[in-house]
């Protein structure tokens, strides 16, 4: 236990230990009702010597040349709120009641998503993700009942006095499965008979309506790198993921600058003689397709080009909202400044697509 942190450091095992704060604590009373964390300090919740069960909320990426890493920066950030995903909902054990997800922003459809899915007798402690706003109930049943089975499964593994692993985390197929699942989808393209039998297997459970769309691709060599990517002629986009700049059609460009606290975006009018809103509202497009692809995180900072009236704003500000919604990581936008900068906040799952490029060179 950390005190002055009020975090405790969980062993994972003999190499890997995680960061468990205070309000990701879960603990149980008398009655069987899950309490959440954060109204104590952790140590009247946790002791040294519990045996807990946690869930990886965000990993860490060893830098092989990095000297300097604290204990803190070095462990993976763990919860006691267990949840398991499915193609429309989140299976939260720990939560009572149902919710919809922070991804939905209208109020009025969240009333009414709130009113159905609390109507919907078998399902309980679930989220409604916002792929699901046009879901029949049946389907949300179905699905509400295979998660809750695989937490009843998983019961029978949650004793034992070593630290020991459960269950593994979806892959990358899997998440990508499961954030583009609620899309129109034409085909699932496979390569190894591995990642078929992976892909159907998911669809099956999770998207029966899929399993016919999962189309194997022959190539010359199945174990290529980026072999699928070759495939499909998009290599040179993805180089151009890793450039510090992204050219409009209409001759504007937008530049864009990470840093250890944020990320800066700025939006140049290059030779475009359009008007300031217009050129913003296509460089809007861009930068949510740009943050999805290099999957940037945390403070997102945007210098729009200046608009002068409160329409004008409005109109970029609902745009903005509109495009997040397409996002898989949960995104907030937190308005506009006095100097015309949108601040924006998205909580990524995996590390950025530079970072993981990086860590592949060392």
């Amino acid at each position: 236990i950390d005190k002055a942190m009020d975090v405790a450091y969980v062993q994972l095992d003999e190499d890997n230990t995680g960061l468990l704060h205070n309000k990701d604590v879960r603990v149980t009373d008398k009655k069987g009702n899950h309490k959440k964390g954060g109204d104590v300090a952790i140590g009247k919740l946790v002791k040294p010597g519990d045996m807990v069960t946690v869930q990886a909320k965000s990993g860490y990426l060893p830098k092989l040349d990095s000297t300097d890493i604290t204990m803190e920066d070095k462990s993976a950030v763990v919860s006691m709120n267990i949840t398991l995903s499915g193609r429309f909902l989140i299976h939260a054990p720990m939560m009572a009641e149902n919710r919809i997800s922070k991804r939905i922003h209208d109020k009025k459809q969240r009333k009414q998503l709130t009113k159905m899915l609390n109507n919907v007798e078998k399902i309980n402690g679930c989220i409604l993700r916002a792929a699901a706003a046009n879901t029949q109930t049946d389907v949300l049943i179905r699905e509400g009942g295979i998660l809750k089975h695989i937490w009843e499964e998983l019961q029978q593994y949650l004793t034992g006095n070593e630290p020991c692993l459960i269950m593994e985390g979806p892959d990358a197929i899997q998440r990508s499965l499961s954030d583009q699942a609620g899309n129109l989808i034409n085909t699932i393209d496979v390569v190894t008979m591995e990642q078929y039998q992976e892909v159907e297997e998911w669809c099956e459970i999770y998207a029966p309506d899929l399993v016919t769309k999962v189309t194997p691709v022959e190539l010359p060599d199945q174990e290529a790198d980026l072999g699928l990517f070759d495939f499909h002629d998009v290599l040179d986009q993805i180089e151009d993921l890793f450039q510090p700049y992204v050219i409009l059609k209409a001759g504007g460009n937008i530049i864009i600058q990470e840093t250890a606290a944020l990320c800066a975006i700025d939006i140049n009018r290059g030779s475009d003689t359009r008007g300031n809103l217009e050129i913003n509202l296509e460089a809007l497009q861009e930068i949510g397709r740009q943050i999805r692809l290099r999957n940037l995180g945390g403070i997102i900072i945007v210098d729009f080009l200046k608009l002068k009236t409160k329409k004008e704003k409005d109109a970029l500000l609902t745009a903005l909202d509109e495009i997040v919604v397409n996002d898989p990581c949960t995104v907030q936008i937190h308005g506009l400044t006095a100097l015309g900068l949108v601040e924006i906040t998205r909580k990524r799952r995996t590390p950025a697509l530079q970072e993981r490029l990086d860590l592949a060179l060392d």
